[in-house]
């Protein structure tokens, strides 16, 4: 675990340093955000990948059109790490309306399993899978309120007892800026993606974010059914809710 968290650092502080360093004659305001989350249970795309319990995920952003954002994600039972998603990300632009975003990262998986000792009694040891992730996320923003995106994700397995190639491609409507009360709005993303991971999955998901725009606050959720699906999963139907703060600091970059 300590070198995992060495490297996090070497690849946060390479961002930083990127960001600072970045030669153009303009002085451009960069940002650094970090962002809190609590579940009542911790969810993926990918079956496999969720947790099931509650969870808490530490989600941070430094940069601007290119980024750093890892994420870490543990079990609130017993702080045992779920998963670290070391994301980089490009924020491309085709035109006013059309944006593309590319991402890369390197993550790391944690799965509790249970062994026997030499002299039959059991033992439990945490087993890391490792990832190299490629995606794409083209989206067009038709006016204020509606988007119409997609995603495009592979993920390769590194180690040897795991599923080589993953798949998924989906269609992500977004309905955006939702008024509800005073300050407060809404924005739900809907979700149908086709999953393949040496067997195939068609699931639906729906994700929703209520936020205002004055609180460092904000509650989200997450559903996902599958369709029909032959991946071997422990989970059929899954949800949570979740409340996030989010710290945000903008920050000069030097000429």
């Amino acid at each position: 675990m300590k070198k995992l968290m060495i490297f996090s650092f070497v690849f946060f502080l390479s961002s930083f340093l990127f960001a600072q360093t970045e030669k153009d004659s303009i002085s451009k305001v960069n940002n650094f955000t970090a962002v809190v989350t609590v579940q009542n249970k911790g969810i993926s795309t990918i079956p496999n990948l969720t947790l099931g319990k509650p969870a808490v995920i530490f989600d941070m952003k430094l940069g601007r059109k290119l980024s750093f954002e890892p994420q870490f994600r543990f079990s609130l039972e017993d702080g045992k790490p779920w998963a670290m998603v070391l994301w980089w990300r490009y924020y491309g632009s085709v035109s006013e309306r059309f944006k593309i975003t590319y991402h890369a990262n390197y993550s790391l998986s944690f799965k509790t399993i249970g062994l026997y000792n030499a002299d039959g009694s059991d033992r439990e040891v945490n087993r890391t899978n490792r990832y190299l992730v490629g995606a794409l996320t083209p989206n067009y923003q038709l006016n204020k309120y509606i988007g119409l995106g997609a995603y495009l994700f592979y993920a390769r397995g590194m180690d040897p007892y795991m599923i080589k190639n993953t798949y998924l491609a989906s269609f992500q409507p977004t309905i955006s800026n939702i008024p509800l009360f005073k300050s407060f709005v809404a924005k739900v993303r809907p979700e149908i993606y086709l999953l393949k991971m040496g067997e195939d999955g068609v699931f639906f998901s729906t994700r929703f974010l209520i936020s205002n725009k004055n609180s460092p606050f904000s509650l989200s959720g997450l559903i996902t059914q599958p369709i029909d699906s032959n991946i071997p999963s422990d989970y059929e139907f899954l949800w949570n809710v979740g409340v996030s703060y989010a710290f945000n600091q903008k920050y000069n970059k030097a000429h």
